[in-house]
């Protein structure tokens, strides 16, 4: 935290023109000679007199006047201001005796060239106004972006919360329309177990999906329960597969990422009249995750799986471009020829 605000610090505006301000009063230290009281002085008030301008037209001049529009007031204070530091810096000369001072220091009048000392004082104001007006741009530039980026990630997690609130209610009416079909089959210990296992995954959704990310362990077993629960309600004929990671590094992930694909195979993939498979694969290697599902095809099947299952799918669609954005690579196929669905979804994990 110290090393950061030391970094700000060197990195802002303030602090150069403050230390182009100390070595510019500070440079005569370097001469060879001995300069009287009434220079260091005189040097001390420049200092604070330049600080002054410059911090007022940084916070006050720019962001009060010039950045409203009002142009003309801007040139009237900038020409105020120069005159009324060279009206101060010709007064202190004049009250502190300062050319007095310098010609009984040195032994002999000093002549320099006419006017030339108002014109450094001219020079170095306009310049510390210029600078102070810049770093006043740059820093509302940053408010601004700052804010930007507040508003789009603000945007972006109440769109991420509201496809969640999508997703879940309609895997619940899967699951619950799974069970209900059990129950009419009176087909009681099934019912029971659908359940049991009913029970573990709300309490995946509850307490997982509440959070940004979950491990993939977790999500694994949830992909587990989940084919278990629909594969009670599956004739013999339909044949499923889940290869997963044998001992699969626990990198975190978004929870429910890969539900819609299995929920649209089981929905679209199966049937009660021919044999039928789902076969769902998922690959760990390092931190690159490589999910690929396929499943039957039939003629009785919609012509456009995702309008059919559009919530689902659209949404994971949607949540894979905001959470891992050119962080992953979707496929999605219907070979007519194999009669066969594929989805091919490579994700590239923190």
């Amino acid at each position: 935290m110290t090393s950061r605000r030391y970094t700000k610090l060197f990195v802002s505006p303030q602090f150069w023109v403050m230390v182009f301000l100390l070595a510019f009063v500070c440079t005569p230290l370097i001469y060879p000679v001995k300069f009287p009281v009434q220079f260091w002085v005189k040097q001390g008030f420049g200092f604070a007199i330049w600080s002054g301008v410059f911090f007022l037209s940084g916070q006050v001049l720019a962001p009060k006047v010039i950045f409203k529009g009002q142009i003309l007031l801007s040139i009237i204070i900038v020409i105020a201001l120069m005159i009324g530091v060279v009206w101060l810096d010709t007064k202190l000369d004049e009250t502190l005796h300062l050319q007095q001072a310098m010609d009984k220091t040195f032994g002999k009048k000093q002549h320099g060239t006419p006017h030339l000392g108002s014109f450094i004082t001219l020079v170095v104001t306009l310049l510390l106004i210029g600078i102070g007006t810049i770093a006043a741009v740059v820093r509302r530039f940053q408010a601004d972006k700052i804010r930007e980026q507040a508003l789009e990630q603000e945007k972006v997690i109440s769109e991420l919360s509201f496809l969640k609130t999508q997703i879940n209610p309609h895997f619940f009416f899967n699951v619950l329309n799974t069970i209900y079909a059990l129950i009419g089959s009176n087909n009681a210990n099934a019912a029971q177990e659908s359940v049991y296992t009913l029970s573990h995954m709300m309490r995946y959704v509850l307490y997982e999906t509440k959070h940004d990310q979950t491990t993939l362990t977790k999500e694994i077993a949830f992909i587990s329960d989940y084919i278990k629960l629909m594969q009670l309600r599956l004739p013999e004929s339909v044949q499923v597969i889940f290869e997963k990671p044998s001992n699969p590094t626990d990198t975190r992930l978004s929870p429910m990422l890969f539900l819609p694909y299995i929920e649209n195979a089981f929905k679209h993939g199966v049937s009660s009249l021919y044999p039928s498979y789902i076969y769902i694969e998922l690959v760990q290697i390092d931190k690159e995750l490589m999910f690929e599902i396929r499943n039957s095809l039939f003629n009785e099947q919609p012509e456009d799986k995702e309008e059919s299952n559009g919530i689902g799918l659209k949404n994971t669609k949607r949540r894979l471009d905001l959470l891992y954005p050119n962080k992953y690579s979707l496929q999605i196929d219907k070979n007519e020829d194999a009669r066969e669905f594929v989805v091919k979804l490579k994700l590239e994990l923190q």
